[in-house]
Protein backbone atom coordinates (compact mmCIF):
# COMPACT_ATOMS: atom_id res chain seq x y z
CA UNK A 1 0.00 0.00 0.00
CA UNK A 2 2.98 2.27 0.85
CA UNK A 3 6.72 3.28 -0.98
CA UNK A 4 8.82 3.38 2.43
CA UNK A 5 7.09 4.65 5.95
CA UNK A 6 9.80 6.90 8.02
CA UNK A 7 9.50 7.21 11.57
CA UNK A 8 8.52 9.82 13.64
CA UNK A 9 8.12 8.61 17.31
CA UNK A 10 6.75 6.24 19.25
CA UNK A 11 3.22 6.40 21.42
CA UNK A 12 2.42 3.46 23.83
CA UNK A 13 4.71 1.32 22.10
CA UNK A 14 3.52 1.71 18.75
CA UNK A 15 5.70 2.61 16.23
CA UNK A 16 4.31 6.11 14.21
CA UNK A 17 5.49 6.45 10.71
CA UNK A 18 4.69 8.65 7.65
CA UNK A 19 4.29 7.82 3.98
CA UNK A 20 5.55 10.57 1.95
CA UNK A 21 2.34 10.89 0.07
CA UNK A 22 0.93 12.44 3.74
CA UNK A 23 2.92 15.55 3.13
CA UNK A 24 0.83 16.19 -0.60
CA UNK A 25 -1.81 16.12 1.54
CA UNK A 26 -0.68 18.06 4.48
CA UNK A 27 0.39 21.02 1.77
CA UNK A 28 -3.67 20.51 0.13
CA UNK A 29 -5.09 20.99 3.46
CA UNK A 30 -3.19 24.33 4.42
CA UNK A 31 -3.38 25.23 0.80
CA UNK A 32 -7.44 24.57 1.02
CA UNK A 33 -7.94 25.96 4.36
CA UNK A 34 -5.89 29.19 4.24
CA UNK A 35 -7.02 30.84 0.94
CA UNK A 36 -10.41 29.21 1.18
CA UNK A 37 -12.19 27.92 4.51
CA UNK A 38 -10.69 30.16 6.91
CA UNK A 39 -11.28 33.37 5.30
CA UNK A 40 -14.80 32.28 4.67
CA UNK A 41 -15.67 31.80 8.14
CA UNK A 42 -13.24 34.50 9.79
CA UNK A 43 -13.55 37.46 7.52
CA UNK A 44 -10.89 40.27 8.20
CA UNK A 45 -7.63 38.96 9.09
CA UNK A 46 -4.20 38.68 6.97
CA UNK A 47 -3.22 36.38 4.94
CA UNK A 48 -0.73 34.87 7.50
CA UNK A 49 -2.70 34.77 9.92
CA UNK A 50 -5.04 31.92 7.61
CA UNK A 51 -2.20 29.70 6.40
CA UNK A 52 -0.96 30.02 10.23
CA UNK A 53 -4.43 28.53 11.53
CA UNK A 54 -4.76 25.97 8.58
CA UNK A 55 -1.28 24.93 9.33
CA UNK A 56 -2.52 24.29 12.92
CA UNK A 57 -5.64 22.98 11.55
CA UNK A 58 -3.11 20.04 9.45
CA UNK A 59 -1.56 19.35 12.84
CA UNK A 60 -5.14 18.79 14.19
CA UNK A 61 -6.15 16.31 11.78
CA UNK A 62 -2.94 14.17 12.01
CA UNK A 63 -3.25 13.82 15.58
CA UNK A 64 -6.97 13.12 15.03
CA UNK A 65 -6.01 10.69 12.62
CA UNK A 66 -3.26 9.02 15.28
CA UNK A 67 -6.02 8.98 18.19
CA UNK A 68 -8.54 7.32 15.84
CA UNK A 69 -5.82 4.52 14.61
CA UNK A 70 -4.22 4.14 18.59
CA UNK A 71 -7.59 3.30 19.64
CA UNK A 72 -7.78 0.54 16.70
CA UNK A 73 -4.00 -0.64 18.05
CA UNK A 74 -4.96 -0.40 21.88
CA UNK A 75 -8.18 -3.03 21.64
CA UNK A 76 -5.99 -5.16 19.43
CA UNK A 77 -3.34 -5.22 21.71
CA UNK A 78 -6.03 -6.38 24.62
CA UNK A 79 -6.94 -8.99 22.16
CA UNK A 80 -3.12 -10.45 21.93
CA UNK A 81 -3.22 -8.98 17.89
CA UNK A 82 0.34 -7.50 17.28
CA UNK A 83 0.51 -4.31 15.66
CA UNK A 84 3.54 -3.76 12.85
CA UNK A 85 2.59 0.16 13.38
CA UNK A 86 0.34 3.05 12.67
CA UNK A 87 1.09 4.46 9.23
CA UNK A 88 0.07 7.82 7.94
CA UNK A 89 -0.56 8.29 3.90
CA UNK A 90 -2.82 10.63 1.49
CA UNK A 91 -5.91 9.41 2.30
CA UNK A 92 -5.69 8.92 6.43
CA UNK A 93 -3.80 5.98 8.17
CA UNK A 94 -3.55 2.62 8.98
CA UNK A 95 -3.17 0.42 12.14
CA UNK A 96 -0.73 -2.51 10.32
CA UNK A 97 -1.75 -5.52 12.08
CA UNK A 98 0.51 -8.81 11.91
CA UNK A 99 -2.33 -10.99 12.26
CA UNK A 100 -6.11 -11.39 11.59
CA UNK A 101 -8.13 -11.29 14.79
CA UNK A 102 -8.48 -14.58 16.74
CA UNK A 103 -12.49 -14.35 17.05
CA UNK A 104 -15.41 -12.52 14.83
CA UNK A 105 -16.19 -10.62 18.45
CA UNK A 106 -12.22 -9.66 18.48
CA UNK A 107 -12.36 -8.27 14.74
CA UNK A 108 -15.72 -6.34 15.47
CA UNK A 109 -14.35 -4.62 18.58
CA UNK A 110 -11.01 -3.80 16.92
CA UNK A 111 -12.84 -2.03 13.87
CA UNK A 112 -15.37 -0.42 15.84
CA UNK A 113 -12.98 1.22 18.21
CA UNK A 114 -12.09 3.88 15.90
CA UNK A 115 -14.79 5.83 14.80
CA UNK A 116 -16.34 5.40 18.80
CA UNK A 117 -13.13 6.95 19.66
CA UNK A 118 -13.64 10.03 16.72
CA UNK A 119 -17.05 10.52 17.63
CA UNK A 120 -15.69 10.85 21.37
CA UNK A 121 -12.80 13.23 20.09
CA UNK A 122 -15.30 15.22 18.27
CA UNK A 123 -17.96 15.77 21.10
CA UNK A 124 -14.61 16.87 23.24
CA UNK A 125 -14.14 19.38 21.01
CA UNK A 126 -17.54 20.66 20.64
CA UNK A 127 -17.65 21.06 24.83
CA UNK A 128 -14.41 23.14 24.67
CA UNK A 129 -15.69 25.42 21.53
CA UNK A 130 -19.07 25.88 23.51
CA UNK A 131 -17.28 26.73 26.36
CA UNK A 132 -14.68 29.35 24.61
CA UNK A 133 -17.75 30.06 22.39
CA UNK A 134 -20.05 32.35 25.03
CA UNK A 135 -16.82 35.05 26.18
CA UNK A 136 -16.06 35.90 22.48
CA UNK A 137 -12.65 35.19 22.94
CA UNK A 138 -10.47 33.83 20.86
CA UNK A 139 -12.57 33.52 17.50
CA UNK A 140 -9.75 32.03 15.36
CA UNK A 141 -9.09 28.98 18.34
CA UNK A 142 -13.40 28.36 17.61
CA UNK A 143 -12.89 28.20 14.18
CA UNK A 144 -10.28 25.96 14.56
CA UNK A 145 -11.87 23.53 17.31
CA UNK A 146 -15.01 23.65 14.73
CA UNK A 147 -13.53 22.42 11.87
CA UNK A 148 -11.88 19.78 13.58
CA UNK A 149 -14.84 18.76 15.05
CA UNK A 150 -15.99 18.43 11.71
CA UNK A 151 -13.34 16.36 10.77
CA UNK A 152 -13.29 13.82 13.23
CA UNK A 153 -17.41 13.33 12.62
CA UNK A 154 -16.35 13.29 8.82
CA UNK A 155 -13.51 10.29 9.85
CA UNK A 156 -15.99 8.55 12.03
CA UNK A 157 -19.04 7.98 9.47
CA UNK A 158 -17.14 7.72 6.27
CA UNK A 159 -15.41 4.43 8.12
CA UNK A 160 -18.69 2.96 9.20
CA UNK A 161 -19.51 3.11 5.43
CA UNK A 162 -20.37 -1.54 5.12
CA UNK A 163 -17.32 -1.69 2.53
CA UNK A 164 -14.03 -3.52 3.32
CA UNK A 165 -11.23 -2.19 3.86
CA UNK A 166 -12.92 0.42 5.83
CA UNK A 167 -14.13 -0.01 9.73
CA UNK A 168 -17.14 -0.38 8.89
CA UNK A 169 -16.43 -3.18 6.19
CA UNK A 170 -14.29 -5.00 9.12
CA UNK A 171 -17.67 -4.86 11.29
CA UNK A 172 -19.66 -6.28 7.97
CA UNK A 173 -16.87 -9.24 7.87
CA UNK A 174 -16.97 -9.91 11.73
CA UNK A 175 -20.85 -10.27 11.44
CA UNK A 176 -20.41 -12.34 8.37
CA UNK A 177 -17.98 -14.54 9.98
CA UNK A 178 -19.95 -14.60 13.24
CA UNK A 179 -22.68 -16.09 10.79
CA UNK A 180 -20.96 -18.21 8.50
CA UNK A 181 -18.44 -19.15 10.33
CA UNK A 182 -15.50 -18.61 7.66
CA UNK A 183 -13.05 -15.66 8.09
CA UNK A 184 -12.66 -16.44 4.52
CA UNK A 185 -15.52 -15.57 2.65
CA UNK A 186 -16.61 -13.36 4.63
CA UNK A 187 -13.62 -11.72 3.89
CA UNK A 188 -14.27 -12.05 -0.13
CA UNK A 189 -17.98 -10.95 0.45
CA UNK A 190 -17.34 -7.80 2.56
CA UNK A 191 -13.97 -7.27 -0.11
CA UNK A 192 -16.53 -7.12 -2.90
CA UNK A 193 -18.63 -4.62 -1.59
CA UNK A 194 -15.51 -2.47 -0.99
CA UNK A 195 -14.28 -2.62 -4.30
CA UNK A 196 -18.42 -1.99 -5.46
CA UNK A 197 -18.16 0.95 -3.31
CA UNK A 198 -14.29 1.85 -4.94
CA UNK A 199 -16.20 1.70 -8.32
CA UNK A 200 -18.90 3.59 -7.66
CA UNK A 201 -16.77 6.22 -5.98
CA UNK A 202 -14.53 6.45 -9.26
CA UNK A 203 -17.86 6.35 -11.59
CA UNK A 204 -19.69 9.48 -8.98
CA UNK A 205 -15.90 11.39 -9.51
CA UNK A 206 -15.95 11.26 -12.71
CA UNK A 207 -19.55 12.19 -13.43
CA UNK A 208 -18.82 15.75 -11.00
CA UNK A 209 -15.93 15.84 -13.27
CA UNK A 210 -17.65 15.99 -15.76
CA UNK A 211 -19.53 18.04 -14.68
CA UNK A 212 -17.48 21.46 -13.98
CA UNK A 213 -16.59 20.08 -10.13
CA UNK A 214 -13.11 18.75 -11.56
CA UNK A 215 -11.68 19.69 -7.83
CA UNK A 216 -14.12 17.36 -5.64
CA UNK A 217 -14.13 15.04 -8.43
CA UNK A 218 -11.08 14.16 -9.33
CA UNK A 219 -10.84 13.25 -5.06
CA UNK A 220 -14.21 11.41 -5.41
CA UNK A 221 -11.57 9.20 -8.51
CA UNK A 222 -8.23 8.71 -6.23
CA UNK A 223 -10.70 7.50 -3.06
CA UNK A 224 -12.56 5.05 -4.26
CA UNK A 225 -9.17 3.99 -6.43
CA UNK A 226 -7.68 3.91 -3.42
CA UNK A 227 -11.02 1.98 -1.88
CA UNK A 228 -10.75 -0.45 -4.70
CA UNK A 229 -7.30 -1.60 -4.66
CA UNK A 230 -6.99 -1.78 -1.01
CA UNK A 231 -9.95 -4.24 -0.53
CA UNK A 232 -8.23 -6.39 -2.94
CA UNK A 233 -4.95 -6.26 -1.22
CA UNK A 234 -6.98 -6.75 1.68
CA UNK A 235 -8.67 -10.03 0.67
CA UNK A 236 -4.82 -10.98 -0.64
CA UNK A 237 -3.33 -10.32 2.61
CA UNK A 238 -5.85 -12.09 4.76
CA UNK A 239 -4.74 -15.34 2.27
CA UNK A 240 -1.01 -15.25 3.02
CA UNK A 241 -1.73 -14.77 6.72
CA UNK A 242 -3.89 -17.90 6.45
CA UNK A 243 -0.94 -19.80 4.45
CA UNK A 244 1.56 -18.33 7.02
CA UNK A 245 -0.22 -18.78 10.28
CA UNK A 246 1.57 -21.35 12.85
CA UNK A 247 4.89 -20.83 10.25
CA UNK A 248 8.02 -19.67 12.19
CA UNK A 249 11.29 -18.29 11.38
CA UNK A 250 12.75 -21.95 11.94
CA UNK A 251 10.87 -23.37 9.65
CA UNK A 252 12.36 -21.38 6.97
CA UNK A 253 15.30 -19.93 7.09
CA UNK A 254 18.37 -20.96 5.42
CA UNK A 255 21.81 -21.77 6.92
CA UNK A 256 23.88 -18.91 8.31
CA UNK A 257 26.29 -17.02 5.33
CA UNK A 258 29.61 -17.64 5.84
CA UNK A 259 30.26 -13.66 5.41
CA UNK A 260 33.45 -11.93 5.77
CA UNK A 261 35.54 -11.82 8.79
CA UNK A 262 35.60 -8.47 10.09
CA UNK A 263 39.60 -8.50 10.48
CA UNK A 264 39.82 -8.63 6.69
CA UNK A 265 40.62 -5.24 4.87
CA UNK A 266 38.45 -2.96 2.62
CA UNK A 267 40.92 -3.94 -0.27
CA UNK A 268 39.60 -7.27 0.04
CA UNK A 269 36.46 -6.59 -0.96
CA UNK A 270 36.78 -3.74 -2.93
CA UNK A 271 39.38 -5.96 -5.27
CA UNK A 272 37.61 -8.30 -5.70
CA UNK A 273 36.00 -8.39 -9.66
CA UNK A 274 33.21 -10.10 -8.28
CA UNK A 275 32.10 -7.52 -5.21
CA UNK A 276 33.46 -4.60 -6.81
CA UNK A 277 31.08 -1.85 -7.60
CA UNK A 278 27.99 -4.26 -5.95
CA UNK A 279 24.76 -3.35 -4.59
CA UNK A 280 24.12 -5.37 -2.25
CA UNK A 281 24.82 -5.81 1.20
CA UNK A 282 27.68 -8.32 2.35
CA UNK A 283 27.52 -9.80 6.25
CA UNK A 284 30.87 -9.02 8.16
CA UNK A 285 31.22 -12.21 10.79
CA UNK A 286 32.99 -11.91 14.05
CA UNK A 287 33.78 -15.37 15.79
CA UNK A 288 30.60 -17.15 14.01
CA UNK A 289 28.39 -14.18 14.35
CA UNK A 290 27.17 -11.21 11.94
CA UNK A 291 27.74 -8.55 13.45
CA UNK A 292 27.06 -5.77 9.98
CA UNK A 293 26.75 -5.49 6.94
CA UNK A 294 28.66 -3.82 4.38
CA UNK A 295 28.14 -2.63 1.08
CA UNK A 296 31.18 -2.77 -1.63
CA UNK A 297 30.28 -0.04 -3.59
CA UNK A 298 30.03 2.14 -0.60
CA UNK A 299 33.51 1.33 0.91
CA UNK A 300 35.28 2.31 -2.84
CA UNK A 301 34.54 5.93 -1.27
CA UNK A 302 37.88 5.12 0.90
CA UNK A 303 40.72 5.98 -0.71
CA UNK A 304 42.81 3.36 -2.17
CA UNK A 305 45.86 3.86 0.14
CA UNK A 306 44.12 3.51 3.50
CA UNK A 307 42.03 0.36 2.31
CA UNK A 308 44.92 -2.01 3.41
CA UNK A 309 45.30 -1.36 7.05
CA UNK A 310 41.64 -0.67 7.94
CA UNK A 311 39.85 -3.57 8.89
CA UNK A 312 36.27 -4.31 8.12
CA UNK A 313 34.76 -4.29 11.74
CA UNK A 314 35.68 -0.26 11.80
CA UNK A 315 33.38 0.51 8.93
CA UNK A 316 30.77 -2.02 8.83
CA UNK A 317 27.58 -0.57 9.54
CA UNK A 318 26.17 -2.67 12.64
CA UNK A 319 22.58 -4.44 12.33
CA UNK A 320 19.80 -2.26 12.52
CA UNK A 321 16.81 -3.97 15.14
CA UNK A 322 14.86 -5.03 11.76
CA UNK A 323 17.77 -6.89 10.74
CA UNK A 324 17.84 -9.39 13.83
CA UNK A 325 15.50 -12.44 14.43
CA UNK A 326 15.15 -14.46 16.69
CA UNK A 327 14.25 -18.83 15.50
CA UNK A 328 10.59 -18.55 17.09
CA UNK A 329 9.28 -15.48 15.05
CA UNK A 330 6.04 -16.29 13.00
CA UNK A 331 6.55 -15.81 9.63
CA UNK A 332 4.14 -13.39 9.46
CA UNK A 333 5.55 -11.05 11.61
CA UNK A 334 8.70 -11.40 9.89
CA UNK A 335 7.52 -10.21 6.63
CA UNK A 336 6.84 -6.78 7.92
CA UNK A 337 9.93 -6.73 9.36
CA UNK A 338 12.15 -7.30 6.41
CA UNK A 339 10.17 -4.82 4.63
CA UNK A 340 12.27 -2.38 6.85
CA UNK A 341 15.74 -4.37 6.44
CA UNK A 342 18.64 -3.88 3.99
CA UNK A 343 18.47 -6.01 1.13
CA UNK A 344 15.23 -6.98 2.70
CA UNK A 345 17.22 -9.72 4.49
CA UNK A 346 17.35 -10.46 8.16
CA UNK A 347 19.85 -12.90 10.87
CA UNK A 348 18.80 -15.35 12.83
CA UNK A 349 20.70 -14.84 16.07
CA UNK A 350 20.87 -17.29 18.73
CA UNK A 351 22.62 -17.26 22.29
CA UNK A 352 26.38 -16.88 20.85
CA UNK A 353 26.40 -17.17 16.78
CA UNK A 354 23.95 -16.62 14.15
CA UNK A 355 21.99 -19.87 13.13
CA UNK A 356 20.54 -18.70 10.27
CA UNK A 357 19.54 -16.20 7.54
CA UNK A 358 16.32 -15.52 5.59
CA UNK A 359 15.25 -12.61 2.53
CA UNK A 360 11.47 -11.82 1.94
CA UNK A 361 11.85 -14.54 -1.17
CA UNK A 362 12.20 -17.15 0.85
CA UNK A 363 8.50 -16.14 2.38
CA UNK A 364 7.09 -15.66 -0.96
CA UNK A 365 8.83 -19.31 -2.43
CA UNK A 366 7.03 -20.56 0.68
CA UNK A 367 3.42 -19.28 0.03
CA UNK A 368 3.82 -19.84 -3.87
CA UNK A 369 4.38 -23.52 -2.92
CA UNK A 370 1.79 -23.63 -0.56
CA UNK A 371 -0.47 -22.35 -2.91
CA UNK A 372 0.54 -24.77 -6.32
CA UNK A 373 -0.02 -27.70 -3.68
CA UNK A 374 -3.33 -26.71 -2.64
CA UNK A 375 -4.10 -25.83 -6.42
CA UNK A 376 -2.66 -29.24 -7.18
CA UNK A 377 -4.56 -31.53 -4.59
CA UNK A 378 -7.96 -29.30 -5.56
CA UNK A 379 -6.91 -30.31 -9.44
CA UNK A 380 -6.76 -34.42 -8.86
CA UNK A 381 -9.83 -36.23 -10.05
CA UNK A 382 -11.39 -37.55 -7.34
CA UNK A 383 -13.27 -41.30 -7.49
Amino acid sequence: MFTKSYRLFSVFGFRIGIDLSWFFLAALIVWSLGSGYFPEVLPGLDPTTYYLIAAFAALGMFASIIFHELAHSLVARHYQIKIAGITLFIFGGVAELEDEPPTAKSEFLVAIAGPISSYILAGVLYATGAILLPSGAWPELYALLDYLMLINLVLATFNLIPAFPLDGGRMLRAGLWWIMGSLRRATRIAAMLGAALGIGLMAFGAYNTYQGASIGGMWQILIGFFIFNAAGAAQRQMEVLETLRGVSVRQLMKAPPGGIPGEASVDQITGHPELTGSKSYLPVTDHGRVIGLVQPSALEKIPVEERGRIPLREVVSPLKQAEMLKPDKSAIGTLHQLQRARGHQAFVLGDDETIGWIEARDIFDYINRHTASQKAETEQPTG
